[in-house]
Order: structure tokens, then C-alpha cells, then sequence
């Protein structure tokens, strides 16, 4: 894993090239040659704080699990009949 620096006018210039460099690891953006920022990937941001979700995880509501929910019967009477001839 390497780490990129880069000043905060040449992130603004070509912000593209930014997140290329995260393939390789974290992106450090300097403000007046101080660091300030640091860019990264999503995969990498994982692997840091170890919130690997994927979209069963983040649909779930365990909150909710147990609320009984039941959904009226509809009726014929409900429809419309519609003559389209």
C-alpha cells in the first residue's frame, strides 16, 4: 500500500487522478502544505473501521421485526370493471 500527497490545487485540477491514486492506497490532500484531508476507496474504508454491509445488512430493521402487519383482503367490489372495446 502506497500514500499519495497531493496540495489541495492539484486535487481541484484533476480530481480524477485523485481517485485513480486510491487503487493504490490512501490519498492525502494538503492545504498550504499542511495535511488536511485524506481520500480513500470505499473497500479500503471498510477494511479500516470493519463495516463490511452489503444491501441485506443495510435493509434490515431489527427495530421493526417484531410489528404484526396485516394486510386487508381486497374484494372484487374493490376493481374497477372497464369495457376498453
Amino acid at each position: 500500500m502506497s500514500i499519495t500527497t497531493i496540495s489541495s490545487r492539484e486535487f481541484n485540477q484533476n480530481v480524477n487522478r485523485a481517485k485513480k491514486a486510491t487503487r493504490g492506497g490512501p490519498v492525502i490532500i494538503t492545504n498550504r502544505g499542511l495535511p488536511e484531508h485524506v481520500l480513500m476507496s470505499v473497500s479500503q474504508y471498510q477494511q479500516i473501521t470493519g463495516t463490511q454491509k452489503n444491501i441485506l445488512d443495510l435493509l434490515e430493521m431489527p427495530a421493526v421485526a417484531d410489528i404484526d402487519f396485516d394486510l386487508p383482503r381486497l374484494h372484487d367490489d374493490i376493481c374497477l370493471k372497464l369495457d376498453l372495446s
